[in-house]
């Protein structure tokens, strides 16, 4: 009975691949993010008005994407490529509704849906953070 419970557990061990999605997307390291958003001071007040992104420097991996989507609606997420590892190149420009990465292979990435646009779509979509609101025109952004 032993024998047979060590030959499972090799097997269960050994048979995990790391070319798994969730393994190649841990590029970005889980910082902690608690910043506090109030869209009547003049660096958020771009978020009053739907379809506005807004890059906040110095928070999470190479800053925070938050961007106004309808009415009511504001989503936030990492500044930094999550195909690659943090470097200059992987941070995370703003172009309409999208990002875009700034190294070789231009990673281009939906500030909608997180997801990876274009015809090299890369497997790991943007890092989301949470948005709660707080009070009228402020917002809590967390993880």
């Amino acid at each position: 009975m032993k024998k047979l419970f060590l030959m499972l557990s090799c097997v269960i061990v050994f048979s995990c691949s790391k070319n798994d999605t969730i393994y190649n997307c841990n590029y970005l390291l889980d910082v902690g993010v608690n910043l506090t958003v109030n869209l009547n001071l003049p660096q958020f007040n771009q978020l009053l008005f739907p379809i506005n992104a807004i890059r906040v420097e110095n928070y999470g991996n190479n800053g925070i994407i938050l961007v106004r989507t309808n009415a009511n609606s504001i989503l936030a997420w990492d500044g930094s490529d999550p195909n690659h590892t943090s470097s200059s190149c992987s941070k995370l420009t703003i172009v309409g509704l999208n990002a875009v990465c700034g190294c070789e292979d231009g990673n281009e990435y939906s500030l909608i849906t997180g997801i990876a646009l274009g015809d090299n779509a890369q497997p790991c979509t943007l890092k989301p953070y949470r948005v709660e609101t707080i009070g009228n025109n402020s917002y809590l952004i967390s993880n």
